[in-house]
């Protein structure tokens, strides 16, 4: 692979084209004749680089053109840095220092003193025998041929405002270290100035940005080589005026994206909820790291009765404007999954908020709802690809949904699914990313990615479902880098479920009769658990929450107790007020209830139905 110095003199010969007096600058085939067929190495002659200076106008410009060109092609502020230097030495110069601010002011920023300036980057001939020995400082004067000035650059320092370092940089035009404040301003940088200041062999150039100087580069040439011509600061000007813009460009470019890339992680869930009877997990691919914004979006959304809403979504298009539609249809769908609607509804509602946002706005949608409970999942799909549910054997299933038409069509009848869940499976739902791309269509990769499902379930034990972390990364690695034409997310959950010795559930009469009934039911229940320690709790809890739905209710109330992790119970009754503590009077004979619930349980809530609301709380169990 070519070495810098040697790209240099090939750009410099072959793409430029000079004709300088003196022996010609060898082709690229000739260059490669004189090394020896190695590309690493330089040819002996060392006026091969020397020739490269004192060039004439035409050349100058030639060169200039050149090294624009190179610098404009970095995409970030070390790559233009690497540039300029690539394209200023051995053409221009045969050594080269660039400082930059620190931190680096971005947009409007403005930089205060003392500025730091941090080394970024430096380049070199190989003539530079001193190069990286700061011993070899001694003999700077002792011979023409040892210029050991980069040998002590700092790698940082910090800048007076009245300093003439500070004073070249805001002058913005660069200078001859010829004159007192450059000649200074060297030995600010450390490069002691012996001849180089004496027959202009160091040009100091400041990096001025859009609104403030960013930076300084340093070109030197040794006392062997020919000194820089009046007509070479305007070629240092250029130089510097490129690179400090772009690398200007380029922070801003790298903060809007770092802002976009903020949004877009804002607008997915922080963590998962852990939710009773189901285990989450989930990824999230950007289709490029220069395109991190997109609308493809994930969430799982804890529902009453220990259900749990499972969704993803792709909105159309790559860029800030889809991920801010995304967070909107995200935010419009946990509210109306608050409300507890079915999934045909929230699809419904989610169609008409997105027909509102504009007649070009498109996403597809999978809704599941799952009971751990029953064991049955409810879906509805809105022109999304349908899940995969994986069971615990290896053998994949592919849910058969409606495909429906996208959301933002309108006027579309949402239809709904309801399909079993078997304890230990596994539901994968992912986003078109994953399974499609420019070499295969959305079924050949669901098909690729069952078998790839099918093939690592076999490395664990009969019976026994693959970790859920792993599982997510073994089907990730189904898509390789150059298929990725799109985000990807997979979202996937492992089906336990509650067992049913585990639930216990009563219908009861709005009658205050049925307190006694359930506070009988409660300690039954705690019994064959074998939570007696709970019982005094559990039952004067229960009996406070029922006797609030009994005294309002008009249909049964229910009651139910489920036994995991904690003991939760859920009452529901027909009447939509939700309850909320308030301070009682004096006089007062009720309103002390919820005060008992929130002192003693873990944690409660209210939850409003379509058919009415759902009281709950929890109670930790006890340790053994």
């Amino acid at each position: 692979m070519l070495d810098r110095e040697h790209q240099a003199v090939q750009d410099a010969a072959e793409e430029i084209g000079w004709q300088q007096s003196g022996p010609a600058v060898p082709s690229g085939a000739d260059l490669f004749a004189t090394t020896g067929n190695n590309p690493s190495d330089l040819p002996d002659d060392p006026t091969l680089a020397r020739q490269l200076h004192g060039m004439r106008e035409t050349d100058r410009t030639r060169y200039i053109g050149m090294a624009t060109r190179k610098i404009a092609r970095g995409m970030d502020a070390e790559e233009i840095v690497l540039s300029l230097c690539r394209a200023s030495v051995p053409a221009f110069s045969d050594a080269i220092l660039v400082y930059m601010l620190d931190p680096m002011p971005v947009g409007d920023d403005m930089p205060v003193f003392p500025w730091v300036l941090k080394l970024r980057r430096t380049d070199h001939m190989p003539e530079f025998p001193a190069f990286g020995n700061p011993a070899a400082l001694d003999t700077v004067g002792a011979t023409d041929s040892m210029l050991p000035l980069l040998a002590g650059a700092p790698s940082s320092l910090e800048v007076r405002g009245n300093g003439p370092l500070a004073e070249v940089m805001r002058g913005v035009r660069p200078q001859f270290a010829e004159s007192p404040v450059p000649r200074a301003a060297l030995h600010e940088l450390r490069i002691p100035p012996g001849r180089i200041t004496e027959e202009r062999r160091a040009i100091i150039a400041p990096l001025r940005g859009r609104r403030r100087v960013i930076g300084v580069a340093v070109f030197l040439r040794p006392p062997d080589r020919e000194s820089f011509e009046q007509e070479d600061l305007q070629v240092a000007a250029l130089l510097a005026t490129h690179s400090a813009l772009g690398v200007d460009k380029a922070m801003l470019y790298g903060r809007e994206a770092s802002i976009a890339d903020e949004l877009q992680r804002t607008m997915l869930p922080d963590d998962l909820p852990a939710s009773t009877g189901v285990r989450l997990a989930s990824r999230y691919l950007p289709a490029a790291q220069s395109a991190r914004v997109g609308g493809d979006w994930y969430d799982a959304i804890p529902l009453p009765g220990s259900r749990v809403a499972l969704v993803v979504g792709d909105v159309m298009g790559h860029s800030t404007t889809s991920a801010a539609i995304m967070g909107q249809l995200r935010t419009t769908l946990r509210t109306l999954a608050g409300l507890d609607l079915p999934p045909q509804e929230v699809l419904h509602q989610l169609d008409e908020e997105v027909r509102r946002l504009g007649s070009d706005r498109m996403a597809t949608c999978l809704y599941a709802v799952y009971d751990p409970v029953a064991h049955r999942i409810t879906a509805a799909n809105a022109g999304h690809p349908p899940p995969v549910l994986l069971h615990v054997d290896g053998s994949t299933e592919l849910v058969e949904l409606p495909p429906n038409a996208p959301i933002g069509v309108g006027g579309v009848d949402f239809e709904t699914v309801e399909f079993d869940a078997p304890a230990s499976s596994t539901l994968l739902l992912y986003t078109d990313g994953l399974v499609e791309s420019r070499t295969r269509d959305v079924w050949t990769g669901i098909e690729r990615m069952r078998e790839r499902l099918a093939a690592i379930s076999g490395l664990t034990r009969p019976d026994t479902a693959l970790p859920l972390e792993p599982l997510c990364d073994e089907v990730l690695n189904n898509v390789g880098p150059g298929d990725r034409d799109d985000d990807v997310v997979l979202l996937a959950a492992r089906l336990e479920g509650i067992a049913s010795e585990r639930v216990a559930f009563r219908r009861l009469s709005p009658r205050a009769e049925s307190v006694r009934e359930a506070r009988g039911l409660t300690r039954e229940s705690l019994e064959a658990w074998e939570l007696p320690d709970l019982c005094d709790t559990a039952e004067l809890l229960v009996s406070e929450v029922v006797t609030n739905a009994v005294r309002y209710a008009e249909r049964p109330v229910t009651l139910r107790l489920l036994r995991t992790d904690v003991l939760r119970c859920e009452v529901g009754d027909d009447v939509p007020q939700l309850p909320r503590l308030r301070q009682p009077g004096p006089a007062d004979e009720g309103g002390r209830g919820l005060y008992l619930v929130q002192r003693l349980a873990r944690q409660w809530g209210a939850t409003r139905l379509s058919t009415g609301k759902l009281v709950w709380f929890e109670l930790a169990l006890p340790t053994l």
